[in-house]
């Protein structure tokens, strides 16, 4: 499986999904990363980026709410713990359990 990690250096929560997929990565050996840094807002509509950081499994976003903007923005996920900038590990893998 793929999983591709979209941010954008202004908004710091992509570090805190970094550290999740790279222990992801290390459980999962056979999990192809692969990082990709959104800078303009023409790449941004073009990834239909929903924010940073967003996760995509396979070219799928699981967390996508297809009301959600596309653009340059830090992203917030709705967790057991309340609004936060990224998953919870727990959550990241519940959705490559899923795929």
């Amino acid at each position: 499986m793929k999983l591709t990690l979209l941010y954008f250096d202004d908004c710091p929560n992509w570090k805190v999904m970094d550290h999740h997929i790279r222990t992801l990565s290390s459980e999962n050996p056979a999990l192809e990363v692969e990082r990709h840094l959104v800078d303009t807002a023409e790449e941004a509509e073009k990834a239909r980026f929903r924010g940073s950081p967003s996760v995509l499994l396979d070219g799928v976003d699981p967390f996508a709410d297809a009301d959600a903007p596309v653009g340059l923005s830090c992203r917030v996920y709705d967790t057991p713990e309340g609004p936060a900038g990224s998953p919870t590990i727990e959550q990241l893998r519940a959705a490559l359990s899923a795929r």
